[in-house]
């Protein structure tokens, strides 16, 4: 069994630090998988309020001059605080809408041969639910193209 060191692996980016959506909904940092093949974003919700619309989108550059919602696969742990995910799910380019259970799980899955050419950059989305949600997200990018023991930023 071979093991994945995440900092000597792979890459952590914080994209959506936790925040209450309500009133406003929420846009992550932009990041891009031009040095990875692959993203793992961890979407967890605490309170959750009202039910919020999760989308994934391409963009050609870090400030989303360029956006178009994709397609993407997911796996789901939506019984409070629990820890088994469920088999892939699939959702279209209107994303997926969340649980209102407190304290869930979503794994959204990205390769970056999915990505339209000259679109490296992703971003997450979620609606405003109109009641109190608290939500983070947090993408795990692995299959580093020039891998070293410090990974270049993602982020810019």
């Amino acid at each position: 069994m071979s093991k994945f060191v995440i900092p000597q692996d792979g890459h952590v980016v914080n994209i959506l630090p936790p925040v209450d959506i309500n009133g406003s909904g929420a846009t992550s940092d932009y990041f891009n998988l031009k040095y990875y093949d692959h993203a793992d974003i961890v979407v967890t919700l605490g309170v959750t309020g009202a039910a919020t619309t999760i989308t994934l989108e391409e963009s050609d550059d870090s400030s989303g001059s360029n956006t178009t919602a994709i397609a993407f696969s997911y796996y789901q742990e939506e019984t409070a605080a629990g820890d088994t995910l469920s088999t892939v799910q699939s959702a279209t380019t209107s994303g997926f809408a969340a649980s209102t259970n407190d304290s869930i799980t979503y794994v959204i899955t990205v390769d970056s041969a999915q990505l339209s050419d000259g679109y490296p950059y992703l971003v997450l989305k979620a609606s405003d639910p109109s009641a109190a949600t608290l939500i983070s997200a947090v993408a795990v990018l692995s299959g580093s193209r020039y891998g070293e023991d410090e990974s270049p930023t993602a982020i810019t």
